[in-house]
């Protein structure tokens, strides 16, 4: 399996000859699985428990239960454990499902086996986002909260700023607040109606039976030090500098320093402590970030006269126009701490669905429909995934023709801090929507492109190999590229003998251009050269029709085909389009 981490240990267990067989087919295709051995079964699977990030024991789940109960802890630190029946029917996510990976595990382990997986966490059940899926940590009463959003009970959404979340219930109620930190009440609110609450703040705030609290990864703390720095005052420094200014550290993004402090230990060790990055800057690029603080000392030293300030401001990325700085300079005999928050920074995905059917989508692609709270797209294609979102996603739709439109409001959520997917059918990046949004879409935001099949490649794989060799894409509709432009691009195809693809070929209003194009390939190329039309690849009304060049009736052509042209190398080999790849094996 592609995606699973080799880095992740999986213990197997198996009792009987069935169970060991199926193990050894998770062993052969995740060479970071092992089967462990013990001079009983229940000491294997304590073996695989202590030593492993990760259990599949294709065992009763009963006896499993009774031999993990008295090893349990909590579910940060426990390993996720999946169980196999004997006949490899089910894989049950049993422990870990979403801090563990359980859950994914038992679908990755399904796939494998052709096991269906089994999986009760109640929120992926019922298709929301577990809170603590969302890749921040949290803290607080959040199995409660939890429930609550998935009984339908209100629970108020309060923001520090408008971070990317995941598409969340109509229950959940966003409260933009400018103190979203400030103290629940004593009784927790329960009387006075506030319900339940779920807090997106960086701030220390106390915690209730009723308040869930996520930390957005909103704050980087600069670090100077003298060289051979200690770690723990480094550290000490940094946790005595959050609590001082009220910041959690769970909020860290990542620490941040000048280049020449790439390689010092106490930095870097504290950084591994709290599980964030060091991120270092050239002192040219810190010296040019204006800070309250500025030594000529340091200027002397390093080449910049501001380490911890400037470091903080520039970030991860460095933009010190999105940060704030908290905390100015603070520092003790060897090492200074500043922090600063950065902005929230919205996040657009644009997603490639593929030719049409649902098992050439990828699972990327889906992952990031189902992570998008807001979903722009052409309406016929939101129409094949509305059932992939999850409930309380914003659909925005269109008809045919809005392009730079959808691309404007993708962009423009994405700017107002959501978590937005941009889809195209086919690869977004090909003739659809990923040029016109990025056009649009600057610094302020973080872009994901996720790839998808494309119709080419869909139409190619039905009408045989005709991509064997030298291709070239050129979409015949001239509605926003002049025609004596297009023109030159398929006479140079043509003259460079490439099997040639045509996009958008023929519609009603545009019916003279795929003849005037055929005619230009026929001047360079034998008339009995294979030409395939593929209308709806891999969608409802799928029509794959061969002819050649001097056959092909431009009439079965429209704008749900595409239309492939061989070069003078592309042959008919039992009903199929062949284009060698130059290989001499049939001289």
């Amino acid at each position: 399996m592609n995606d699973q981490n080799p880095h992740t240990r999986i213990g197997l267990v198996a009792a009987t000859a069935a169970g060991r067989r199926h193990a050894h087919s998770v062993a052969a295709a995740w060479p970071h699985a092992r089967l462990i051995e013990g001079e009983t079964v229940a000491d294997a699977l304590r073996t695989a428990w202590a030593e492993c990030d990760a259990v599949v024991a294709f065992l009763a789940t009963g006896a499993v239960v009774r031999i993990l109960a008295p090893l349990l802890g909590d579910k940060h630190s426990d390993p996720a454990v999946v169980v196999v029946d004997e006949a490899a029917q089910h894989a049950v996510a049993l422990l870990g499902g979403h801090a563990g990976g359980g859950n994914k595990l038992a679908e990755q382990v399904g796939a494998l086996l052709d096991a269906r997986p089994v999986i009760t966490t109640a929120t992926d059940a019922v298709g929301l986002p577990g809170l603590d899926t969302l890749g921040w940590p949290i803290e607080g009463a959040v199995a409660a909260v939890s429930r609550a959003i998935l009984d339908g009970e209100t629970v108020q959404l309060i923001t520090d700023a408008p971070w990317p979340l995941p598409a969340l219930p109509p229950n959940v109620h966003p409260q933009p607040a400018a103190e979203p930190a400030a103290e629940p009440a004593a009784d927790s609110g329960a009387e006075h109606g506030v319900g339940y609450r779920l807090l997106v703040t960086d701030r220390v705030v106390p915690l209730d039976e009723r308040t869930a609290v996520l930390r957005p990864p909103s704050l980087v703390a600069g670090v100077g030090a003298s060289r051979g720095v200690p770690a723990a005052e480094v550290a000490e420094l940094l946790h005595r500098v959050l609590a001082e200014a009220g910041l959690s550290p769970a909020s860290l993004r990542c620490l941040a320093s000048a280049d020449v402090k790439a390689d010092e230990a106490g930095i870097l060790s504290t950084a591994d402590a709290i599980g964030v990055p060091l991120v270092t800057w050239p002192a040219t690029q810190l010296a040019a970030v204006d800070v309250p603080h500025p030594s000529e000392v340091v200027r002397a030293a390093v080449g910049t006269p501001s380490v911890s300030e400037a470091a903080a401001l520039l970030g991860p990325a460095g933009r010190p126009g999105d940060a704030t700085l908290l905390v100015g300079k603070t520092a003790t005999a060897m090492a200074t701490v500043a922090v600063a928050r950065h902005a929230p920074r919205g996040r657009l995905a644009v997603v490639g669905l593929g030719p049409g059917a649902a098992d050439l989508r990828t699972p990327r692609a889906v992952a990031e429909l189902r992570r998008a709270a807001v979903v722009v797209g052409l309406d016929q294609y939101l129409d094949q995934v509305r059932d992939v979102l999850r409930p309380g996603t914003r659909v925005l739709s269109s008809g045919l023709g809005a392009e730079e439109a959808r691309a404007r409001a993708a962009v423009a959520e994405a700017v107002a801090g959501q978590a937005v997917a941009l889809i195209g059918s086919g690869d977004a990046g090909v003739y659809a929507m990923a040029s016109p949004a990025l056009e649009y879409a600057d610094e302020r935001i973080d872009v994901v492109g996720v790839p998808g099949v494309t119709a080419a490649l869909a139409a190619g794989a039905l009408l045989g190999a005709p991509l064997g060799h030298d291709h070239a894409y050129l979409s015949l509709s001239d509605l926003h590229t002049p025609w004596d432009v297009i023109e030159r691009r398929v006479t140079a195809a043509a003259e460079g003998d490439f099997v040639t693809l045509f996009y958008n070929p023929r519609s009603r209003a545009r019916d003279w251009q795929l003849g005037k194009a055929l005619g230009i390939l026929a001047a360079h190329r034998p008339p009995d050269t294979p030409v395939g039309v593929v209308r709806n690849a891999s969608r409802p009304g799928e029509r794959v029709h061969l002819a050649t060049l001097s056959t092909l009736d431009p009439a079965v052509v429209d704008m749900y085909s595409v239309v492939v042209v061989g070069s003078s190398d592309t042959r008919l080999v039992a009903g199929r389009m062949v284009t060698p790849r130059g290989y001499r094996w049939r001289s």
